[in-house]
């Protein structure tokens, strides 16, 4: 109550900012007069002015207010659209490396064109990032002409486009693409065999379009690079067989009891655990049909790989379902994203998740991938010198921006009032009885001419309603993951006059709704409209407009509420945009699956107790608050889990750092003899210390054992037992000295032989093959440690202490392997011409070439989640119960000894 006192007396920490920048929103204003008398080359011009005076020393907070005039007028003259001052407001906080939340049909595209401009003059490239490569031609297009005329380069840089042509839209001012693309290129980059082949310029900003739906929504997808391993399809097949088999337990174990069942299901967790009974059954099924020994346990180290085929199979069973979670089209296994209703094709779960569902559908099952690379989103993204943002809706994640990212969310002011109605949700008690209220809100506003559209969250909803409507003798349009071609017609016919539009998650479309339809998209179906036909059109347009107004704008119908108030909020904001009219409600059942988990059978006998018939629902600000709360207890969770991947990711994160940028070091190097020199001489060292301890007696020495190892690792025979026959004054220090001069003598005269320059690309080539491949079965060993490190709990180790723990000792053993392995490749090989380094060097791309996949880590055990029943905690010894006797002697129990509360 104090705090919004506060807030009222003094303005909210956001009113606060706006009202600081409004400051430099006047000086902008103020310099409009002057520039409008300019002719075209003066203000052309001033790019070339801007940029001496970034080069002479001055910041760009004091070049920003006359670039922002200057890139107003030039849109005004090149584009016939000039910036609203909440657009300076948008572009200078992303210039700040802010998140600026605007309204949809706010203008994010051209508010994108300031910032980009101001940090585009600095010549380190700005990157304007989109969700899909429609959108990054789209913006790039449309911007194009602007930036052209200021002087500045744009590239668009898109899947499927030729190194050479990366290497230009990178070069250019500001690049235009998606996510994934950018992240991809990181990789690649960082597989390169030489500088030439790599890509990217050092990251210097990037704005990031629909934030929230690529900082969140994707932040629990690592980008992976992978290439074909072994082939293991007709064990997921056998595998498959298994499942129908086993039982559901309905409920938990109660204590001293032991369930009837073979597995259970967390729904909320989205996790299956197999029962005792269930891991005996399974161990049977698998003796049956010889996939383990007789007396074999399903836990031994032969089979604990069978487990996690178990798990997928089961999870692909009773927690994927068909046309929610993925679609089959053409005989293959597709994704449904959650967030956005759409199919993603070429995306693949991991952890053998996927190769279980395609055995489950029955259709082709491919082989899993090895990673080759991978970084997950937050921690490319964190990078940059400067990261920004622009979404519609990224308020109810500020925190989770501020404590990943160190991102402000900035909430703009709308250029004119919020007009539309959010009514009150609707809760029926069934489905059915939502249904038919929401035909009634259909039909009514049919009648009045009033555009509906329908936001549903499963595929399966907007086809169940699709025939609902479709009885009724009801027209409409459903865009969902299985209509993708016609989305761009169905989205501008959906704001005609009584058009009823069903759409699966319509986040992320990057489309706006136009009430009376979009008359543009009218105009270019027209080969050569003539100003006649285009006037026409907009005077058809016009009365249409004003009709839909007249009938309330567009209103939104919310068939379930998402685990996300974002995602809501984001269907909401489909209606309203730029001060029209529009109203929005949400119609919602006890079977929905946020009501079910969270609300319960106890609140649906509730209301049946409070006596509610048929066709009644109830309607109040109390429900609507328990709805949030629920949400924000998901959301809370999905917070948890991406902040626990995210300390996963950081360990692997410092790694791939010192692996990357020892990379670069090497691709940048023309000879590395010096560093191929200090490695052997490490590996030599040690090589010694195993036969001849250091400071030990000679007769503890394994003379013929080093002998024979120097010989197999260096493909060096020497003498050393007649060395020290001949010389009894031979000791330990001078005879390390001798085998080492020998072994460097012997590398001298390969040089010698082959040539100084053909050795040292040699060296050069090896090196970078050696360190790839270590560090591929470095990621592996990683992939395995984090699917088990969650079963420490039971241990009672804290499971991220004990990842840390092991992921080190795993690099640390990467990197004395990859040693041994160089100095031993370069000991032994013979290079005969400069052909065979090319040679290594082609076996070597042929990796580049390893097909890419975008693929969903899986959140179970993702992150070494503990266990339920397992306790985390620092004790080394065991606990003792309080019945049991004292572990101090005393005879007395526990309880009434040392475990006596004090």
């Amino acid at each position: 109550m104090i705090s919004n006192l506060f807030t009222k007396i003094f303005g909210s920490r956001n009113d606060r900012t706006i009202k600081n920048l409004r400051k430099t929103v006047a000086l902008i204003n103020a310099l409009e007069t002057q520039l409008e008398a300019l002719s075209d080359e003066d203000l052309k011009a001033k790019t070339a002015e801007f940029r001496e005076r970034y080069d002479n020393g001055q910041s760009l907070d004091d070049i920003l207010p006359e670039a922002f005039a200057v890139v107003r007028e030039a849109s005004k003259r090149v584009n016939g659209m000039r910036h609203f001052d909440v657009q300076l407001l948008g572009g200078m906080v992303l210039h700040q490396g802010r998140i600026a939340e605007m309204r949809t049909g706010e203008g994010k595209t051209l508010t994108a064109s300031l910032p980009a401009y101001l940090r585009g003059i600095t010549g380190k490239g700005v990157h304007v990032i989109t969700v899909n490569d429609y959108l990054a031609k789209r913006d790039a297009e449309t911007n194009r002409p602007l930036f052209e005329f200021l002087g500045l380069t744009v590239g668009c840089n898109v899947p499927g486009m030729m190194p050479q042509q990366k290497k230009e839209a990178y070069a250019a001012d500001i690049t235009y693409g998606t996510n994934n693309e950018f992240g991809f290129d990181y990789l690649r980059d960082n597989m390169a065999f030489s500088i030439n082949e790599r890509v990217q310029r050092p990251l210097y900003y990037a704005v990031v379009d629909e934030v929230d739906s690529i900082l969140i929504d994707e932040a629990r997808t690592p980008l992976i690079i992978s290439g074909p391993a072994e082939d293991s399809s007709q064990l997921y097949a056998e595998i498959n067989t298994i499942v129908p088999l086993l039982e559901l337990q309905e409920k938990e174990d109660e204590e001293g009891v032991e369930g009837d069942g073979d597995f259970t299901i967390d729904e909320k967790a989205k996790q299956v655990h197999l029962t005792e009974r269930g891991q005996i059954k399974v161990e049977e099924l698998l003796i049956e049909r010889g996939l383990i020994e007789e007396g074999d346990s399903l836990y031994s180290a032969a089979s604990i790989t069978l487990l996690s085929h178990i798990y997928a199979a089961l999870r692909a069973h009773k927690l994927y379902q068909k046309d929610i979670d993925y679609v089959v089209k053409e005989n293959e296994v597709i994704i449904v994203d959650e967030h956005t209703g759409r199919t993603m094709e070429g995306r693949r779960w991991s952890e053998g998740l996927h190769q279980a569902v395609e055995a489950k559908e029955g259709v082709k099952i491919q082989n899993e991938n090895q990673t080759l690379a991978s970084i997950t989103f937050q921690n490319y993204f964190r990078i940059y010198d400067t990261l920004a943002g622009m979404t519609g809706t990224a308020d109810t994640e500020a925190f989770e921006f501020q404590s990943i990212y160190g991102l402000d969310t900035v909430v703009m002011p709308t250029n004119k009032p919020m007009i539309r109605e959010d009514r009150a949700d609707l809760v029926y008690l069934t489905q059915e009885e939502k249904y038919e209220a929401i035909l009634v809100d259909i039909k009514d506003c049919q009648e009045r001419g009033q555009p509906v559209l329908v936001g549903t969250i499963s595929i399966e909803s907007s086809e169940y309603l699709s025939q609902f409507l479709r009885k009724e003798k009801i027209k409409h349009n459903v865009l969902n993951a299985k209509f993708h071609a016609q989305e761009a017609d169905i989205v501008a016919d959906a704001g005609l006059p009584g058009t009823v539009t069903i759409a699966t998650n319509m986040a992320g479309r990057g489309t706006d709704i136009v009430l009376g339809g979009n008359w543009q998209s009218e105009v270019e179906k027209l080969d050569n409209p003539t100003d006649e036909q285009i006037k026409a059109i907009k005077d058809a347009w016009q009365v249409r407009h004003d009709a839909v107004i007249a009938a309330g704008g567009l209103h939104i119908i919310g068939t379930e509420r998402h685990e996300s108030r974002r995602i809501d909020n984001q269907l909401r904001g489909r209606s309203g945009r730029q001060g029209d009219a529009g109203s929005s409600r949400f119609y919602l059942s006890m079977d929905d699956a946020l009501m079910r988990i969270f609300a319960g059978e106890r609140m649906t006998n509730m209301m049946r107790k409070l006596g509610m018939q048929r066709g009644e629902a109830i309607e109040h600000p109390w429900v609507n608050r328990a709805i949030e709360n629920a949400q924000r207890k998901v959301e809370a969770r999905n917070f948890d889990v991406r902040k626990q991947l995210l300390e996963y990711d950081d360990v692997a994160n410092d790694q791939r750092r010192v692996v990357y940028s020892q990379r670069n070091e090497l691709l940048e190097e023309g000879d590395i003899s010096e560093t191929i020199s200090v490695i052997r001489g490490d590996v030599l060292g040690n090589t010694i210390d195993q036969y001849i301890a250091p400071q030990s007696l000679a007769e503890m020495w394994d003379i013929p054992g080093l002998e024979e190892r120097l010989k197999q690792d260096f493909l060096i025979e020497l003498p050393i037992a007649q060395w020290l026959a001949d010389d009894n004054k031979l000791y330990e220090e001078k005879l390390r000295e001798r085998i080492e001069e020998a072994v460097e003598q012997a590398y001298k005269e390969k040089e010698q032989q082959v040539g100084e320059s053909v050795l040292r690309q040699f060296e050069k080539a090896i090196m970078l093959q050696s360190l790839d491949q270590h560090w591929k079965d470095h990621l592996a060993a990683m992939d395995h440690l984090r699917q088990g490190i969650h079963l420490r709990g039971y241990a009672q180790k804290n499971p991220k202490q004990e990842y840390k723990r092991e992921s080190f000792e795993l690099f640390s053993e990467m990197l004395e392997n990859l040693k041994i392995d160089v100095v031993s490749i370069l000991s032994k090989v013979q290079v005969r011409a400069e052909e065979d380094v090319e040679k290594v060097e082609e076996q070597h791309r042929k990796s580049e070439n390893a097909p890419r996949e975008y693929q969903h880590e899986e959140v179970e055990h993702v992150g070494g989640e503990t266990p339920q029943g397992a306790v985390v905690s620092a004790r080394a010894e065991p606990k003792v119960g309080r019945n049991e006797p004292c572990p101090c002697g005393s005879g007395q129990k526990f309880k009434q000894c040392c475990g006596k509360l004090k």
